[in-house]
């Protein structure tokens, strides 16, 4: 019911069953009490149907990543004892870090105590949790921590683009995703790197337009119209028809540039 890189190929179904493994008693009772509780929340927002998906696109996709770095590994180090056969994926930890995500675009400011002593930020909680894990995968512990790191952009690309904002349409047409600037992906990342990774995120957006992969997000509600992905918000005095003008027009060259280096 694990994910093994080495024979996911004739497993499938592990991608999604490996959720219902928990191989220590810590990692169960952590499981039990966080997510079911949390689940139940969010359902009562966003309906049954949208929270099975976020569920199932949470763990899968995670998996799917993580199946495909560890063939990279592979393919690095021919160590198949290692990355292929010598880890296996299992547990929840995807899932966590992607409802954290989503408590930090729904609750960012809420404030938690945890264990009756530590006070904490709801935002600050999917950054800990980051940190554990990519501290504890440089020191050796590749599985299953990594997954978390997966688990975290899994989840953030999922409510940033294609989650279903229930009852919310803009001419009749449903809108997907949360393209505030609160929840853009440098808002997680220190400063130092906010305008190279703007650059990346938007020549990548404008590469998914391209290729029609993202649905329509609609009227954005913090700018009142369209905000960039990654990057900072044009400017308030900026009209929707500049910044939607300016959209098409990257988007064109972005496109131009796909079909000359396809031809």
């Amino acid at each position: 019911m694990t994910v093994v890189p080495g024979s996911a190929f004739y497993a499938t179904w592990t991608l999604l069953t490996s959720a219902l493994v928990e191989t220590s008693i810590f990692e169960f009772i952590a499981s039990l009490i966080f997510v079911p509780a949390s689940l139940k929340y969010l359902e009562r927002l966003w309906g049954s149907i949208e929270t099975l998906k976020f569920i199932v696109v949470s763990i899968v996709a995670s998996n799917i990543i993580a199946f495909g770095f560890n063939w990279i590994e592979f393919i690095a180090t021919r160590n198949a004892d290692m990355f292929l056969y010598g880890m296996r994926y299992h547990g929840q930890m995807a899932l966590q870090i992607a409802i954290l995500v989503a408590f930090t675009q729904l609750i960012p400011e809420h404030q938690i105590q945890i264990l009756g002593v530590i006070k904490a930020r709801v935002k600050s909680l999917p950054k800990a949790y980051l940190t554990l894990a990519t501290v504890l995968c440089i020191v050796g512990f590749q599985c299953p921590w990594i997954i978390i790191q997966f688990g975290w952009f899994v989840g953030w690309v999922y409510l940033r683009f294609y989650k279903k904002n229930p009852g919310d349409s803009v001419g009749g047409v449903d809108t997907y995703g949360d393209r505030s600037e609160t929840f853009s992906l440098i808002s997680w990342c220190p400063p130092f790197i906010h305008y190279p990774l703007t650059l990346l995120g938007n020549f990548v957006y404008s590469l998914a337009n391209c290729f029609h992969l993202m649905p329509s997000a609609g009227s954005d509600v913090e700018l009142g119209g369209y905000g960039p992905v990654l990057g900072t918000a044009p400017s308030m005095q900026t009209s929707y028809w500049e910044e939607t003008g300016y959209l098409s027009a990257n988007n064109l060259s972005v496109c131009l540039l796909c079909r000359f280096l396809v031809v």
